[in-house]
């Protein structure tokens, strides 16, 4: 379960925030999480809830995720496509010279704080 890690990662990245800009309370955490990161976001809010009941500053904190559509782009044709629809193989050409251009990431879009 990888999602533990990355919201102790998470975390730690928000309180780094908070002490920075002396934040006290952090309300509701915003985050953009791949289509095809492999977070599995039931697991990643149950991970949430038990970690914010550890922390002062996170307590009660709600969060809130976005899907970031995966989009791959092919390397022969210069086009993207959706790639949990077509996967590897290119739906214009035909080919697998392609590459994931987004969708696998997880960032923080929006922090809610006193």
């Amino acid at each position: 379960m990888h999602e533990l890690g990355i919201v102790f990662h998470i975390i730690k990245t928000i309180e780094d925030v908070a002490e920075e800009q002396k934040l006290t309370k952090v309300s509701k955490v915003v985050l953009e999480v791949g289509e095809v990161s492999t977070v599995i976001a039931e697991l990643l809010e149950s991970c949430w809830e038990w970690s914010c009941r550890r922390s002062p500053l996170m307590e009660g904190c709600k969060l809130e995720h976005l899907v970031i559509p995966a989009v791959t782009y092919c390397e022969d044709c210069g086009r993207t496509y959706e790639t949990v629809k077509y996967a590897k193989i290119c739906p214009y050409c035909k080919s697998e010279h392609t590459y994931l251009k987004e969708g696998n990431e997880v960032r923080i879009k929006e922090i809610e704080a006193q």
